[in-house]
């Protein structure tokens, strides 16, 4: 027999903060039920990324025995988890308030004026939820991360009145992207869905992403692809 390590987390010692999961690339954690849980073994790196992300020191290293079988590679399963196409379920929020689902009515807060069109919060991919009822039957708005920074009238013109989503194709870790973008068009049932890119090359694979999700999907529906240059001009508005 050989050994391995893996992870150990203590779930006295966990609080649930989500730090960890945040920092696992391999997406290996999730939060179940208010504590931090290795659910996918095979997906973790093993680097430990997640140890120094804890504030508690709730998650170390063990030893684990592995038979000679389990060192022998297996050919890839069909199609990444991530890349199944399937209804997602709503589920209670636990753990990290920063991704508790949350709606309000857009409202001018700012004492030095500017009028936010944000309606629900959070607004990042990885921790959306399509089902959501900002998403569902509503206008939808994909807008990588850079956008609203680079386009003075992102709130007006671009953001008012839709569900917003915010991604960048070049940064981001895109597992588990493509099941989210594919309940839009599947599930959601969504009036529109505008993609807001920067000019910059890179930012074309959000709407590669978009359009790959709907031929995945089958679906008919128009895709509005809005450019915004690097001086914060929209520079084309088309239909993909």
């Amino acid at each position: 027999m050989t050994t391995k390590k893996r992870i150990h987390i203590n779930e006295e010692k966990c609080v649930g903060c989500g730090k960890c999961v945040n920092a696992c690339v391999g997406s290996a954690l999730e939060l179940i039920d208010g504590k931090a849980r290795l659910t996918r073994e095979d997906y973790c790196d093993g680097l430990g990324v997640c140890i120094g992300e804890c504030p508690v020191d709730a998650i170390t290293f063990e030893d684990v025995e592995i038979s000679p079988e389990q060192t022998t590679p297996k050919p890839a399963a069909a199609g990444c988890p991530s890349t199944v196409n399937k209804q997602l379920k709503p589920a209670a929020h636990s753990g990290c308030p920063g991704s508790a689902q949350k709606q309000f009515t857009p409202h001018n807060s700012n004492p030095i004026g500017g009028e936010s069109a944000l309606n629900a919060w959070p607004i990042q991919l990885h921790l959306i939820r399509p089902e959501a009822e900002q998403f569902a039957g509503k206008d939808i708005l994909i807008a990588a991360s850079c956008s609203a920074f680079s386009c003075g009238s992102f709130h007006p013109e671009l953001l008012a009145g839709k569900g917003l989503v915010i991604a960048c194709p070049k940064l981001d870790r895109l597992d588990g992207y493509d099941e989210k973008l594919d309940y839009f068009f599947k599930y959601a049932k969504a009036r529109s869905i505008t993609v807001v890119r920067m000019e910059v090359p890179c930012c074309s694979g959000l709407t590669n992403m978009v359009a790959a999700a709907r031929e995945r999907a089958q679906s008919p529906q128009g895709i509005r692809e809005v450019t915004i240059s690097l001086d914060g001009k929209i520079i084309a508005d088309i239909t993909v």
